[in-house]
């Protein structure tokens, strides 16, 4: 659709076949996102044995995805049901807003939970010192700040454009590359500081990670048999989730850059890394963590469980 005035409200493109299908798809990825992250949250706060530093950063991760996958599922479902997708412009860049600071925040939140590991692994003896709950407390709420602020400036920049047609946006929500590119103004200056601003998130907290691993792999290495297992088995689940992150982040940026990428793969790739990340995070975390899933169990047990009332016994005839 193309406007002869100012645009008041964009169409999201994608997805526009087999909508019902589709629809049952994202409806049941959203149920594990809410049902998967909302247990873990649940857990950490009820748990008393999963009060540790790394449950206290699982714990906000798992919020984190939470509010990325509901700023986007809700709406894309909504538009599946409609014959078009249909979003103001105002709500457009609100969901932009925060499905970057969610995004933002999420790779915050893994850097603290790699630190945390280096912690544990390097420095065992001065665990309980060095991680204390102001220090916890300190880098949860470090992660939240930057992840919300840091993408500010791009967002100023984007609410000034002038829109006047076309509004179709070829992505599954609105992306900030995708709605930019409508625009009538020039976007220079746009693409420059978004561009400067994703790779202070994707690569600054990426070094930090990588860092921390540097120096957790060299400690492993001088580890015996038993202790490196062990070591390995910690970090296994946060290496896995970091992977499928900063892989799926980079190649949606990354195509962004390319012209010749296709922008159906473009859309496949970000529907991986903007919707089945979070769900495939609290699944990763409970079959790979004996704790979470003992904890799980006693949760379980406790719903369960009826309790029996003491029989009455009927007393003697005299």
């Amino acid at each position: 659709m193309n406007v002869s005035g100012p645009v008041t409200f964009f169409i999201i493109e994608g997805l526009q076949e087999k909508k019902m299908l589709m629809f049952g798809v994202f409806f049941i990825i959203y149920v594990v996102v809410l049902c998967g992250n909302g247990m873990i949250i649940y857990l950490v706060r009820t748990d008393p044995k999963l009060k540790s530093p790394m449950y206290f950063f699982l714990h906000n991760l798992s919020f984190s995805d939470m509010i990325y996958a509901t700023v986007i599922i809700p709406n894309l479902l909504s538009g599946l049901l409609k014959e078009e997708h249909t979003i103001s412009k105002t709500g457009c860049m609100v969901q932009m807003y925060f499905f970057l600071s969610s995004a933002s925040s999420g790779c915050s939140i893994l850097t603290s939970m790699a630190f945390d590991r280096y912690v544990a692994i390097c420095h065992p003896l001065h665990y309980t010192t060095i991680m204390t709950k102001r220090l916890c407390i300190l880098l949860v709420g470090a992660a939240w700040g930057f992840g919300y602020t840091i993408v500010l400036p791009a967002l100023s920049l984007a609410v000034q454009l002038n829109f006047c047609g076309p509004n179709r946006v070829k992505h599954v929500l609105c992306d900030h590359s995708s709605v930019v590119r409508l625009a009538c103004d020039s976007t220079i200056v746009n693409n420059i500081v978004s561009l400067f601003f994703a790779l202070v998130v994707l690569l600054g907290t990426f070094s930090l990670i990588l860092a921390s691993y540097i120096e957790i792999g060299k400690a492993v290495y001088r580890m015996g048999r038993a202790e490196r297992l062990k070591a390995c088995a910690t970090c296994a689940s946060h290496l896995i989730v970091v992977c499928i992150s900063y892989v799926s982040a980079t190649c949606v940026y990354v195509s962004y850059r390319v012209a010749t990428f296709s922008p159906d793969a473009r859309m496949i790739v970000a529907v991986v890394y903007a919707i089945l990340t979070p769900a495939l995070n609290p699944i990763i975390y409970s079959l790979r963590n004996k704790e979470l899933q003992e904890a799980l169990t006693r949760a379980f047990s406790k719903c369960v469980s009826i309790p029996i009332a003491p029989r009455k016994t009927i007393p003697p005839l005299p």
